[in-house]
């Protein structure tokens, strides 16, 4: 998950560790085109659960990104409406 802005990267993380969804703080995959440097890494099985925390709390997000073979695929986000 990426961002444009580093509040909105620690807000998310804050709430989705209160939410006891298991995450990693890394740098924004070069691959991603994103405002803040720091991205939230999740199990592909909580994606449904993290989308729903983000549209409840209105986190703001750049986008959710599924990684294969080093390609980025956008599936929830800035330019996708669920």
């Amino acid at each position: 998950m990426s961002f444009d802005s580093t509040q909105q990267a620690l807000r998310a993380e804050m709430l989705l560790e209160y939410f006891d969804i298991g995450i990693d703080i890394r740098p924004t995959p070069k691959g991603i085109t994103a405002g803040c440097a720091l991205s939230i890494g999740f199990e592909q099985a909580q994606i449904d659960v993290v989308t729903k925390i983000v549209l409840e709390e209105n986190i703001q997000i750049k986008g959710i990104f599924l990684e294969s073979s080093g390609q980025y695929e956008l599936v929830f986000g800035s330019t996708i409406r669920e």
